[in-house]
């Protein structure tokens, strides 16, 4: 049975596609765009005059730890132009590294003191540890919450899976 419904699932997507070809924008089984947000952030730049374009992410986010968060940022293209992308070298370089993903993941996950984190197999050395939450901490992807304790800033929750996202291949 499950072959069977896989390859229901598979005709239907081809159908859709085939339905769309020669349309502007794609659409969904429900009849609804795909591009939804996109073409919202399209209206609103143009109303803005923005004629270079720009750049928004959003995300409503329920952790394991039940934790909601909703989060939106857009910028205008011309502004990242004029940026110093050099700044945002050290927060990538953070992220740069197994060991403070995993930290990263842990603490999103619940595991938030320095104790629970040091307990996990594979994340090194106390001290490496503390290395590492340190690094995270300093470009903000961390900030303590109490004694030995770290949290991901509400502020940094979405921008830290839409990076995860990005990096997907």
């Amino acid at each position: 049975m499950e072959l069977e419904e896989r390859v229901a699932e598979l005709e239907r997507r081809l159908a859709a596609l085939e339905e769309r070809d020669g349309q502007e924008e794609p659409v969904r089984a429900g009849g609804r765009g795909d591009f939804w947000a996109l073409e919202g952030f399209k209206d609103r730049l143009a109303q803005a005059g923005a004629g270079d374009g720009g750049v928004m992410f959003t995300g409503a986010v329920r952790l394991p730890t039940d934790e909601r968060y909703e989060w939106q940022y857009g910028t205008l293209t011309e502004s990242l132009w004029e940026q110093d992308w050099n700044r945002a070298a050290d927060s990538f370089a953070a992220l740069g590294h197994p060991v403070r993903l995993r930290l990263l993941r842990e603490i999103l996950g619940g595991r938030r003191t320095a104790a629970e984190l040091t307990e996990l197999d594979g994340l090194g050395t106390t001290g490496q540890i503390y290395h590492h939450l340190r690094q995270l901490t300093a470009v903000g992807w961390l900030h303590t919450a109490g004694r030995g304790r770290y949290e991901v800033p509400p502020v940094r929750v979405v921008p830290l899976l839409v990076a995860l996202t990005a990096a997907q291949p």
